[in-house]
């Protein structure tokens, strides 16, 4: 049965540099492009931060409480390559969060690891310091190995969100019908959203990519379309 693991490391043996994740920001101007192995790389510092420092271990929650942005298809991959169920309710083991939730969670960093994300260019520290047992993704995670070895690794029967195992989550992919195989597609969807993560792991199964904008402004988006080459948009 498949595996995130086992997906993207066929993707990482097949073309480790082709585009994976691009990213807009229409109202900063930001882009980034993460190839498929500077996703990877980010995907094992990510995971490596979940275990060493929230001491996450497979068949767990973590709540990915991101906006649309290219930490979060790199926060579901760290969680499904720990074996981490990913989840879209509050009842959870750790959680993910952007500067606009920080406040919310905060006060839950007590009873659960809180990994705070500033969303700013480069994946950059907040630029003041978090409260107080609140981890800044800025700073901890450079300090993660390049590479990710789960110590329990997860199996396709191990939950990937709250309704689908990690085999079925890539299975439903690959059929997908999003974009074609290799395609390029471009969406607003948050992936960290149960209705938007097929908008990145259809991508990644089929071989393709995603152009994902943030804050987009409908009149650029046709430019975008353009420019980036996208077959398909969601």
């Amino acid at each position: 049965m498949p595996t995130f693991s086992s997906v993207l490391s066929d993707q990482l043996r097949r073309d480790p540099g082709r585009p994976l994740v691009t990213f807009y920001d229409h109202a900063t101007g930001e882009r980034v492009e993460l190839s498929v192995t500077t996703y990877a790389n980010w995907v094992a510092k990510a995971a490596g931060l979940l275990v060493e420092e929230g001491d996450l271990e497979r068949g767990m929650r973590l709540r990915v409480d991101l906006p649309p942005h290219w930490l979060s298809p790199v926060f579901l991959g760290a969680a499904w390559t720990v074996g981490l169920r990913v989840t879209a309710q509050d009842d959870c083991d750790a959680v993910v969060c952007g500067p606009d939730t920080l406040d919310r969670w905060a006060g839950e960093a007590r009873s659960l690891p809180v990994f705070a994300c500033s969303l700013l260019p480069m994946g950059a520290r907040f630029s003041d310091p978090v409260p107080a047992g609140v981890h800044d993704v800025g700073i901890e995670v450079w300090s993660q190995p390049d590479a990710f070895f789960a110590a329990d690794p997860p199996g396709g029967a191990d939950l990937a969100t709250d309704d689908l195992t990690q085999d079925q989550l890539l299975e439903t992919a690959a059929a997908g019908s999003l974009l074609t195989d290799g395609g390029r597609l471009l969406s607003v969807a948050n992936p960290a959203s149960p209705p938007g993560t097929a908008t990145f792991i259809e991508p990644l199964a089929r071989s393709g990519s995603l152009v994902l904008v943030r804050n987009p402004d409908a009149d650029r988006l046709p430019e975008v379309y353009a420019s980036e080459r996208a077959t398909a948009r969601a």
